[in-house]
């Protein structure tokens, strides 16, 4: 099954989150609600490096999907 690169989410259990899933490699899941990132990948040292370099683009991407989901909302 395919997949978009990023999804929406949200529980009610956690009534002030919306979870953004990033399913692509490295996959991870922003909580806008205070912009945590849980990553759902296991990094050796050499990941983790080039994944700070990378991790700000793809938060970006995260929040840009997002604002483009919402403004859809608004059409």
């Amino acid at each position: 099954m395919d997949f978009p690169k990023f999804l929406l989410g949200d529980n009610t259990d956690y009534p002030d989150a919306i979870f953004i899933i990033h399913t692509e490699f490295p996959r991870f899941i922003l909580n806008l609600e205070d912009d945590e990132v849980e990553w759902l990948e296991d990094f050796d040292a050499a990941d983790e490096r080039e994944l700070a370099s990378e991790a700000e683009g793809l938060i970006q991407q995260a929040n840009d999907f997002y604002d483009r989901e919402i403004s859809r909302y608004d059409e």
